[in-house]
């Protein structure tokens, strides 16, 4: 299993497009998504598990709503560090 991280696409120096991978195994791919808050689609895998939240709008993004669906998902809430390239975007 790896460890969460946030992977930021940036076009003429602005975010368009993140993703934060949750833990996940070997082999893991998306077999369903969920629209969440504004901006935040869920994919799980084929057995149920979240691996990962799109943030489709960077520029609409808020801590408290990605907090909100991390809970939701029974994960920790996301330190500063983590989500630092969103924030100061």
């Amino acid at each position: 299993m790896r460890h969460r991280y946030l992977e930021v696409t940036f076009r003429d120096g602005k975010p368009v497009a993140a993703y934060l991978y949750l833990s996940r195994r070997p082999g893991d791919v998306s077999a369903r998504t969920e629209r969440r808050a504004a901006g935040l689609i869920v994919d799980f895998a084929a057995d149920g598990r979240a691996i990962g939240i799109e943030i489709t709008a960077p520029r609409r993004f808020t801590l408290p709503a990605q907090d909100e669906v991390l809970a939701e998902l029974r994960e920790a809430p996301a330190t500063p560090i983590e989500v630092a390239p969103l924030i100061a975007a």
